[in-house]
């Protein structure tokens, strides 16, 4: 059976970046402005963690395929042309 917070990890788990780092840069403005009770500053910074590492997931994969793309291009050129 999933708990709340199981559904609340798939969920932000399935953000784009951008959808994620929007709602990350509003987590941290909200932190930021303060006003907020202790238990709230708490769960907006368990959030925060959450989509830095959703965000961080993308980017790593971005430069995976990067780094790829790179390779093979550079695998290509040093490659003889046959006749």
């Amino acid at each position: 059976m999933a708990t709340t917070t199981d559904a609340t990890t798939d969920a932000t788990d399935a953000l784009g970046y951008e959808q994620a780092r929007d709602e990350l840069i509003d987590v941290v403005r909200r932190l930021e402005a303060g006003g907020t009770t202790l238990e709230e500053s708490l769960a907006l910074w368990e959030r925060g963690e959450a989509l830095a590492k959703v965000c961080r997931r993308w980017l790593d994969g971005a430069r995976a395929r990067l780094d790829a793309a790179l390779a093979q291009e550079e695998g290509e050129e040093t490659e003889p042309t046959e006749a």
